[in-house]
């Protein structure tokens, strides 16, 4: 794999491709590790990521980011719209949003999207960790008991070191746009990509409790905007429980 200005690293299998880079020393320039096997790949919260040999690809990304700390919770969304361009771009033109970090396609759960951040002087380094499911998606539909999509669903053919160096550039892209203008260079595009746009949604927030009000947008700083009976609210950490036609 060749993507400019990155260091390419690969190794057969390793526990989490996001931790091998955060404990690692701080990298002059970007570098991205990609795995054919996780052993102990994560979602958000903590979540398992299931990463068997030949299902999928798993790979990270680390770049140092110069944005105030206030920002750096838009960069899984950063994160998410660069996957779904360069999904798109290869043929998966049903390729949406879930936010915050979910890649769907078809109704079904397509891929996860972790990013962890440490400090670095008057820096951040930031580790964009991606999984893709490319195959087998019975199997894994029977395993999580939930809806499942697979690369091999949408293109009959297709090589993952493509797919990886597509996504990866098309992040390098989106993070100078970041970069350059924080999440308003973006926050438009992930609008449009976003799988629930107009439905009434519950959302589970990490206090246990629900709320539920119909999709409208992204607030300025990424949250989810939700039209309540009490009017707007912006919801900041949660996960999408339901979705239906508004």
């Amino acid at each position: 794999m060749k993507i400019p200005g990155v260091e390419v690293r690969r190794v057969a299998s390793c526990g989490s491709t996001n931790s091998v880079l955060l404990q690692g020393p701080l990298p002059a320039s970007p570098v991205l590790l990609a795995t054919d096997e996780q052993t102990a790949g994560r979602g958000r919260r903590g979540r398992r990521w299931h990463s068997a040999p030949g299902a999928g690809i798993a790979f990270s990304l680390a770049r140092r980011i110069r944005r105030p700390t206030r920002e750096l919770a838009g960069l899984s969304l950063v994160a998410g719209v660069a996957a779904t361009r360069a999904l798109r771009a290869l043929g998966v033109a049903q390729a949406e949003l879930k936010w915050p970090n979910d890649l769907v396609a078809g109704g079904g759960k397509l891929g996860g999207i972790l990013v962890e951040t440490r400090a670095a002087g008057g820096e951040t380094l930031a580790v964009f960790g991606i999984g893709i499911n490319c195959r087998g998606a019975a199997g894994l539909e029977r395993r999580l008991r939930r809806r499942i999509a697979c690369i091999d669903q949408f293109i009959p053919s297709f090589d993952e070191n493509t797919l990886i160096e597509r996504i990866a550039v098309a992040l390098m892209q989106a993070l100078d746009a970041f970069e350059a203008r924080g999440l308003a260079a973006l926050k438009d595009e992930w609008e449009a990509m976003h799988a629930h746009a107009g439905q009434r949604l519950k959302v589970r927030l990490a206090d246990g409790r629900s709320v539920t009000g119909i999709a409208a947008g992204l607030a300025e700083d990424g949250a989810l905007s939700l039209r309540t009976r009490a009017g707007l609210r912006s919801v900041r950490s949660g996960r999408v429980v339901s979705a239906r036609a508004a």
